[in-house]
């Protein structure tokens, strides 16, 4: 038996069916000794997290169903608090375009 045989992953998602939506997938993961139900969607540029985890999936050999999971960010682990942080160009480009510049060309400042 090799290593991975020996010593399984601990976090392992299972993908069963498609999200209402067909937007997503409904999953059930087990990690730590527990399985739990839920979903799983693509992140889009622009557009909010919609839950508290960023995971890539992997794929197992033995099962096009089933995926290690990899935890890229988990925001109940995060120091920063409060509404997320919106970034994106286009974000910027509509903001000065409605408040302005600052005094001395800063951008982001409000009209005088």
């Amino acid at each position: 038996m090799s290593d991975s045989e020996h010593n399984p992953p601990k976090d392992v998602v299972l993908v069963y069916s498609h999200t209402d939506d067909g937007e997503g997938a409904r999953v059930l993961r087990s990690r730590d000794g527990r399985v739990e139900a839920g979903e799983v969607r693509a992140l889009r540029e622009g557009m909010s997290i919609q839950g508290v985890e960023v995971v890539k999936l992997e794929p197992r050999p033995e099962s096009p169903l089933l995926f290690d999971v990899d935890v890229q960010y988990d925001a109940r682990t995060s120091p920063h608090s409060g509404p997320p942080r919106v970034t994106s160009r286009a974000f910027r480009d509509h903001f000065d375009a409605i408040f302005g510049t600052r005094e001395g060309g800063e951008e982001g400042g409000a009209v005088n």
